[in-house]
């Protein structure tokens, strides 16, 4: 069976000066995520008005458990929208990250 994989979105809920503030812990969260397998991908939306995450492996009280530690929640400037997600096509090294398997497993 394969680990859930979600699609995290960020909306940002204070100025972007307050978000820039804290965006540097912000990132090395991410990063630490990103070594522990959590995290595969992230990036600003456009126009800068929030930000996504692909993310897998984990069930959903332990998701929200990292988004509570992320510093844009615990600073506040951020807001965020969590969906799983089924991910049924694509680029075969992608799907493989995604899944968490090997390339044609």
């Amino acid at each position: 069976m394969t680990a859930a994989t979600w699609l995290l979105i960020t909306r940002y809920v204070r100025p972007i000066e307050e978000v820039d503030a804290v965006r540097a812990d912000h990132v090395a969260h991410l990063e630490r995520q990103r070594a522990a397998g959590r995290f595969l991908a992230w990036g600003r939306l456009v126009p800068p008005t929030g930000g996504f995450i692909l993310a897998r492996g984990m069930d959903r009280a332990t998701l929200d458990g990292v988004l509570a530690e992320d510093p844009f929640s615990v600073a506040g400037v951020a807001e965020w929208e969590v969906r799983q997600i089924s991910v049924t096509g694509g680029a075969s090294d992608l799907l493989a990250a995604l899944s968490g398997e090997e390339p044609g497993a």
